[in-house]
């Protein structure tokens, strides 16, 4: 979410801190904006305002980077809150179980977790669909039950008036309880992130007729269940179950649990893949454990990371009221940042009359500020840890983003100066053997420092060079055909070619270094190809030219060795 705002505001103004933005960039087809032409004045003046300003492009990444590290801090609190509320139900089946013995078994159930995390979704991906299903029918089924059975009258509570009675009663009890209410809607909305999969009108179909309908009568029937026996609230969905279903619906249950667990580890192994292509979080071993879907991904480190937090997480906070107040610090933070982002988007891009940006911003936000202050106030029992874990994951991606920013900034200081590549001349002060060199750089433009230690050091270079750039453009993905951009490096006979390969900040590398090299090739022998026809072309309308000029169609190495543009180079 903030990574897909951060790279839409990023297309249509230069704020990112790297710069090593070109004007090639946009001409990717998948760079390209439909930008309506209502209060577009409005938006220059954002856009300027944007671009001169260093302070406001710094504070634009740090929302974004705030955003994403409450994100990583979810990966750690959603294992520790599901596995903690399914294995507590426990205590209902087997009353002898203590607090302890939840502890203690949750932590085993987080260590086999993440230790098959790198198994991937795809291999038991066809449990998952009858396993949720059967979870949100039983959800409904318990629901109707204890409607039926207890007290149906608490349909009245669908009467907004009840809100008014209920903060009226007493209005600080009523507003530190909001940050229970957020609960019940932040694991429903996880869902949408699976737009990467499914169509926008299937993900709203299963919402509005499976997914709403039974959180709605699960928790009615919960409340219905309350009337009766208000003494169990602290463990009101297992108590309401009735004992013929309660382990099946116990297994049900943990099954879930192990679901959600395992999905937000894989955002957030994805979070912090994308946080690497923007330059914000250090390069890190990935293996891609699906050969169908691209998303799953598998991050060692990242793992064994998030399962020493959630571990020290459930033993620090044993109580999942307190782990429940750290979780919503995490959801609303992340919402409060997506929401800032997407008012910026709506007055930058989209160009919406003012008023209903307004409008859309004191609903909005309006509501996830009462949220956040509900949830602050329990900071003190324990859930500091999570926003101290988020401070932590925030700075290492903030230095890292920083650090990237000075090492580019350095190495186009230092880059070999044309005037010292044409006292050079075209052998460049060296033996040049035949072959391909590929070089590779972060620059995207000029010759790197390094090329020069290696005229110094080496007693030949290739009779042709390529400098290879790999480059993260902010767009999810970049089309293939459109993956190289290839310019030539001082004059002909040098033969010194750069070579930008640009990928998104959602594209995987899946081919090895041999095919890389190989279509990198082929991009090359087509951009040769293409420059040939256009010098013959301007030969053709050269009224001095008699005959079709024969340099256009072959290529020589520095020792005069001809090759014919008509085989592939590759051969």
């Amino acid at each position: 979410g903030t990574f897909a705002l951060y790279s839409l505001i990023c297309r249509h103004a230069k704020v990112s801190l790297l710069p090593n933005q070109l004007a090639s960039d946009t001409r990717i087809s998948s760079f390209k904006l439909k930008v309506p032409s209502a209060e577009l004045e409005r938006s220059l003046r954002i856009k300027e305002r944007l671009e001169a300003s260093l302070r406001l492009k710094k504070l634009l990444l740090i929302l974004v980077l705030v955003g994403t590290s409450m994100v990583i801090a979810d990966g750690v609190v959603t294992p520790a809150m599901s596995v903690m509320s399914a294995v507590r139900g426990l205590k209902i089946g087997v009353p002898m179980v203590e607090e302890d013995h939840v502890v203690m078994i949750s932590v085993a159930y987080l260590i086999v977790l993440f230790s098959v995390q790198r198994i991937g979704t795809s291999k038991i991906g066809l449990a998952i669909g009858p396993a949720l299903f059967l979870w949100f029918c039983s959800l409904g089924g318990i629901g109707i039950y204890n409607l039926v059975k207890h007290d149906s009258t608490v349909l009245k509570a669908f009467n907004p008036v009840h809100i008014y009675y209920y903060f009226k009663r007493d209005s600080t009890k009523a507003w530190y309880s909001l940050g229970g209410c957020l609960l019940c809607a932040t694991g429903s909305e996880a869902m949408f992130a699976d737009l990467c999969y499914f169509s926008v009108g299937a993900i709203q179909l299963i919402f509005a007729f499976l997914v709403l309908p039974c959180l709605l009568l699960g928790y009615l029937g919960q409340a219905a269940y309350l009337m009766d026996n208000s003494g169990h609230a602290q463990q009101s969905f297992f108590s309401s179950i009735p004992n013929g279903i309660f382990w099946p619906v116990f297994l049900i249950a943990n099954i879930a649990a192990l679901i959600a667990s395992r999905t937000m580890t894989t955002a957030t192994f994805s979070c912090v893949k994308q946080s690497i292509a923007l330059g914000c979080f250090p390069r890190l071993k990935i293996i891609h454990t699906s050969r169908k879907f691209m998303g799953q991904i598998y991050i060692p480190i990242v793992n064994w990371f998030l399962l020493a937090s959630a571990v020290l997480l459930v033993c620090s906070i044993a109580s999942t009221d307190e782990i429940g107040n750290a979780y919503g610090i995490a959801e609303v933070g992340v919402m409060m940042m997506s929401t800032i982002l997407v008012i910026l988007v709506m007055l930058l891009i989209w160009q919406i009359n003012i008023i209903l940006v307004l409008f859309f911003s004191v609903i909005f936000l309006g509501l996830e500020v009462v949220f956040f202050s509900s949830v602050l106030r329990g900071i003190r029992d324990g859930s500091w840890l999570i926003l101290v874990f988020a401070m932590v994951v925030f700075f290492i991606m903030y230095i890292w983003n920083y650090g990237s920013k000075l090492k580019y900034e350095t190495e186009i200081k230092k880059k070999i100066s044309m005037d010292v590549m044409r006292q050079l001349g075209s052998n460049l002060g060296t033996v040049r053997a035949p072959g391909i060199g590929l070089l590779y750089n972060e620059l995207a433009q000029g010759v790197p420092t390094i090329f020069g230690q290696f005229l110094a050091t080496l007693p030949a270079v290739h009779s042709m060079i390529v400098f290879v750039c790999i480059k993260y453009v902010p767009v999810p993905f970049v089309p293939p055909s459109e993956r190289f951009l290839f310019r030539r490096v001082c004059p002909k006979s040098y033969h010194l070619f750069r070579c930008i390969a640009r990928y998104g900040y959602k594209d995987l590398h899946r081919e090895n270094h041999q095919l890389f090299e190989q279509l990198l090739i082929e991009s090359l022998e087509k951009f040769i190809l293409r420059e040939a026809k256009e010098r013959s072309l301007e030969s053709d309308r050269d009224e001095d030219t008699d005959s079709e000029d024969e340099s256009s169609h072959v290529l020589l190495d520095p020792k005069g060795t001809v090759y014919s543009l008509g085989a592939p180079l590759l051969s």
